[in-house]
């Protein structure tokens, strides 16, 4: 008698069965066993325990070509030696000493020699911390209460951040925003200029911030001219740009996008490849703006009622301004940026071709070190998804998979890949084999999909 094949639930449970084990363990420990939103996963998450170069090693031994990559963080791939190798260093001295010290210096020269709106920095401890930095900056600078910020577009988890993230837009993401605060904070379709417009005309508006990618790592993509229109209207009306490249900075270029698209904001938010693998934020921008955070004797009012107050205490802590010193390094000569670029646009092409010869539905697309896989029934074409414009691009490609995208996250993982939910993130060092295993791999899922009739 022939076996039943297995389900691909039945798969997921056999194959990774001590990460089930351990997520029922979290659920004794963490709200709904996990410690990141975007690492949740029906009915468990793959836990980790190892990685090294483009692999990682889950708790039951399964290698996996990663492409989340640290969400992002790991331009250099995992265990990098020159990162590793001044975090090592820093370790034998001491990880904090509640004092300046000189890796702090070095880190924020590299971030000033690369970053194009980098006139002076200041460190934080993360991303949210730094976008958060940057809007109390823009509301100091101007006298200002309002920002604006588009829809789909992701800056931390503050309670300014909470607002239009995700579709209905008119909701927070989160629970315990109270409605003073989100009336505080405009919302318009992404590249829309006149909505903009709009509310600068208002006469009330401090800021505009945005990931100029593109929400979601791009996964809605900026309009071409968009960011060149942005920063003539805010120019012209004396409202502060602000670039959230936490993800984009020293990705999309070692300059970020600012360097790669030629637009140069007032402000930039970092994190991620800041750090090396470790953590860290950063605030860059003009020094006029930056200034704000400066202690001075006159007026007598300064210190305290018109300075930028910012504590933290692990803000360049040793061991991360090491580590992100010897990262920023490594990647100055733009060398990594072409690397992963190159290897994302394979996986690209390459994903597209399968999905044309097996006539499945959806596409793969992006640009930089990014690859957003976009297959479920029902799914857009490549050329659809470049014509989807305004509110209509927020709702349709955001989350765009629907619930078909926790099989699709579980149907990789099982062929040995991970990705950000449906953004794959490549780094300087995935090489032409994983390409070659990944695409294999794609091949196999898609037809499995197909088979069991959910494509």
């Amino acid at each position: 008698m022939a076996t039943k094949p297995m389900t691909l639930a039945e798969e997921y449970d056999q194959k990774f069965a001590t990460s089930k084990k351990l997520y029922e363990e979290a659920g004794r420990v963490f709200p709904s066993g996990f410690t990141h939103d975007a690492r949740r996963l029906s009915p468990f998450p793959v836990y980790m325990r190892k990685a090294e170069g483009s692999k990682k090693w889950d708790v039951d031994g399964n290698e996996i070509i990663d492409y989340v990559m640290g969400h992002g963080a790991l331009l250099l791939g995992h265990k990098y030696p020159a990162v590793m190798a001044a975090a090592e260093e820093q370790l034998k001295e001491g990880t904090h000493f509640g004092a300046p010290q000189e890796h702090e210096i070095e880190w924020g020269r590299m971030v000033m020699q690369l970053i194009p709106s980098a006139e002076r920095v200041k460190f934080t401890s993360s991303g949210t911390e730094a976008t958060m930095m940057a809007l109390r900056l823009a509301r100091a600078y101007t006298g200002k209460s309002k920002i604006i910020k588009f829809m789909g577009h992701f800056h931390g988890w503050h309670d300014y951040a909470t607002v239009a993230v995700s579709a209905p837009f008119n909701i927070p993401t989160s629970a315990g925003i109270p409605k003073e605060t989100q009336s505080t904070v405009y919302y318009a379709p992404p590249g829309d200029i006149e909505a903009v417009k709009a509310f600068i005309a208002k006469g009330d508006v401090a800021g505009v911030i945005l990931e100029p990618h593109g929400a979601s790592m791009g996964t809605e993509p900026t309009k071409p001219g968009f960011l060149e229109q942005l920063r003539k209207v805010t120019a012209e009306s004396g409202v502060v740009l602000i670039f959230d490249e936490v993800v984009t900075g020293f990705r999309c270029s070692n300059g970020g996008v600012q360097k790669a698209w030629g637009v140069t904001p007032d402000l930039t938010t970092l994190a991620k490849i800041l750090g090396g693998g470790f953590p860290g934020g950063a605030v860059a921008g003009k020094y006029d703006i930056m200034q704000l955070l400066e202690f001075r004797s006159d007026p007598p009012d300064w210190n305290r009622g018109r300075r930028i107050a910012h504590p933290g205490t692990f803000n360049a802590n040793p061991l991360s301004a090491a580590a992100g010193a010897a990262c920023l390094k490594a990647i100055a000569d733009g060398k990594a940026n072409e690397a992963a670029d190159k290897i994302a646009a394979e996986l690209r092409n390459g994903m597209n071709e399968i999905l044309a010869k097996r006539k499945a539905p959806g596409c793969v697309y992006g640009d930089f070190s990014f690859f957003h896989v976009l297959v479920a029934p029902g799914a857009p074409s490549l050329e659809q998804v470049y014509k989807y414009s305004g509110e209509e691009a927020a709702t349709k490609l955001l989350g765009g998979m629907g619930a078909f995208g926790n099989e699709m996250k579980k149907a990789f993982l099982l062929h040995g890949l991970d990705l950000l939910g449906a953004i794959g993130i490549v780094s300087a060092v995935h090489t032409e084999q994983d390409v070659e295993v990944t695409l294999r791999a794609f091949d196999q899922i898609i037809a499995r999909f197909q088979k069991e009739g959910a494509l």
